[in-house]
């Protein structure tokens, strides 16, 4: 008899193309989990992680072709196993949350009765004690008014209880086994750190969780053991403390380098040479001048109040940080700050002069020298463009005398942010996330911006992905004097990039000043609860 319940040994998946040969995406994989053990499976996109947890409760896609030694859950064979089989397995034995609940969970229906379609589907309990069950099930995942809850649909509720009614979904059959696809991705700091006391909790419990992540510091929070993969292959495998803390494989090392934090400040995040730009683009830069000043800025919306009598300022050169969980007004601040949102009372200046109240031409003019770079680039890109469409487009508005030819601009705009000539005729679906964003902050930097607005830039990338964008931005920034309005959740990612930090929550600047003062000496009870909740590496609880 084994104490495992989970065993995987030689497991081999390849994804078989129409034309082109299979590759072999998930190589010779072992590992067992025990009952009560968090297993944590680590990698950048693309290295099997996610098609080696979806193998596991028969997910992996009618493309993809399973093999294994072994692929046991309490001693069953997982292999060749048929739909209807699958489907009295999964919930009842082991549950699977994926990382979005908004698309994960039915947009039409109230979370209470997708969480009683779990049980009715495995024959549990009558209409009436399914719904008091599906009660107890959202207040043991920590959801406040329960039964209200319930009856609402997933729009109504925040990302945080969505997360927490897929969780509830998950666990209703009480399975052994939970599998969590990157569970806290793009949460906030304070809902992430709620969603993993609830995947504690199950362990406490004797669950068996394989959590899936590209976040070290999330998974410092709760895993027993670490598997580190890449390209399909486990490159590392130990106790979380000892992967954490003295990583052998030179692949870890950059997973744990790349980290963005307090400790990175100044320093480069990752392997990639610092981008040198022209030295006729570069700027002289004078940290004194104000280029974008808001005063007193408020916003409401249907009554409630968005931004509250908000102030700062941003200087030629510098990074403020604007940091706050979703609701708290960050974003609605930078499209005030970008004159795509008109504030109720307050005013934005640019180089002192009227911005948010300027006349539509003024703003059209002023508009080159701010420029944006959002979270998803591809929402943001035609998609009937390439690469080529896109930078020509953002070159024809620029109005400073140029030398150049509009294809020789491009190409020298895509060198400037570490891609090649070659990129110009690729479409942006089929390019990489990191690529993506590249070419986002290339059209960002063609008309020759004053000021970039980089509203959460960088949380859906990989993190040694994301520590080539931020070098990327620094090397920029030194370079070429440009400002950044720079969003995010990510309390490291802020400290690390920022001068100074805004810190918003209910619409209210509740905290403002130098980035160091404020991380390290936090005045106001909401950021220190916030720095509270932040997951670090040198939090791995088991040795």
């Amino acid at each position: 008899m084994t104490n495992n319940v989970i065993e995987v040994n030689g497991l081999n998946i390849w994804v078989s193309g129409d034309i082109t040969p299979p590759r072999h995406i998930v190589k010779n994989v072992s590992f067992s989990l025990q009952r009560g053990q968090c297993l944590a499976l680590v990698g950048e996109s693309g290295s099997g992680k996610s098609v080696t947890a979806r193998a596991l409760v028969g997910l992996a896609g009618e493309r993809l072709k399973v093999q294994a030694e072994t692929l046991a859950l309490q001693g069953e064979s997982l292999l060749g196993r048929s739909d209807a089989w699958w489907q009295q397995v999964r919930g009842s034995k082991v549950g699977f949350i994926l990382q979005d609940a908004l698309v994960s969970l039915d947009p039409l229906r109230p979370v209470g009765q997708e969480i009683a379609e779990a049980l009715a589907l495995h024959g549990w309990g009558t209409p009436a004690s399914r719904q008091q069950k599906v009660h107890a099930l959202l207040e043991d995942v920590g959801v406040p008014q329960a039964a209200l809850r319930a009856s609402q649909r997933p729009g109504e509720l925040s990302g945080g209880l969505r997360q927490r009614a897929l969780i509830a979904s998950a666990i209703a059959m009480h399975p052994e086994v939970i599998i969590a696809d990157e569970p806290t991705t793009a949460l906030d700091v304070t809902v992430q750190a709620q969603v993993l006391d609830v995947l504690r909790q199950m362990l406490d419990r004797g669950t068996s969780v394989i959590l899936i992540s590209h976040d070290l510091a999330v998974v410092a929070k709760i895993a027993d053991h670490i598997l580190v993969m890449q390209g399909g292959s486990i490159v590392e495998s130990g106790a979380a403390r000892q992967v954490l803390q003295q990583p052998q494989h030179a692949y870890t090392q950059g997973l744990i380098n790349a980290i963005p934090s307090e400790h990175t400040k100044g320093q480069r995040l990752s392997s990639t040479a610092p981008i040198q730009i022209s030295p006729s683009r570069v700027a002289e830069i004078s940290s004194d001048e104000v280029l974008l000043e808001a005063r007193h800025i408020t916003k409401r919306f249907r009554g409630q109040s968005a931004v509250a009598d908000v102030s700062f300022q941003l200087k030629r050169g510098e990074t403020l940080g604007i940091v706050g969980e979703s609701g708290s007004g960050k974003t609605t601040l930078s499209r005030i700050a970008l004159a795509l949102e008109s504030p109720d009372s307050g005013e934005v200046l640019y180089r002192g002069n009227a911005w948010s109240h300027a006349s539509a031409q003024h703003q059209r003019k002023v508009r080159r020298q701010i420029a944006v770079v959002y979270q998803d680039p591809l929402s943001s890109f035609d998609p009937r463009w390439r690469v080529s469409d896109i930078l020509f487009d953002a070159i024809a508005l620029d109005t400073h005398p140029v030398t150049q030819t509009p294809r020789e601009r491009a190409i020298s705009l895509l060198q400037s942010v570490g891609l090649t000539a070659e990129h110009l005729h690729q479409w942006p679906a089929r390019m990489s996330g990191g690529q993506r964003q590249r070419v986002a902050i290339a059209r960002a930097i063609a008309t020759h911006p004053q000021i970039i607005v980089l509203d959460e830039a960088v949380s859906a990338l990989d993190v040694t992905i994301q520590a080539q964008i931020l070098d990327l931005l620094s090397d920029l920034q030194a370079q070429l004097g440009v400002s950044y309005l720079f969003i995010s959740h990510d309390l490291g990612v802020i400290h690390h990039m920022s001068d100074r930090v805004l810190v918003m929550q209910n619409g209210i600047a509740v905290e403002q000043g130098n980035a160091d003062d404020v991380f390290y000496r936090p005045s106001h009870p909401y950021t220190q609860q916030l720095l509270a909740s932040l997951p670090r590496l040198g939090t791995a609880e088991t040795a």
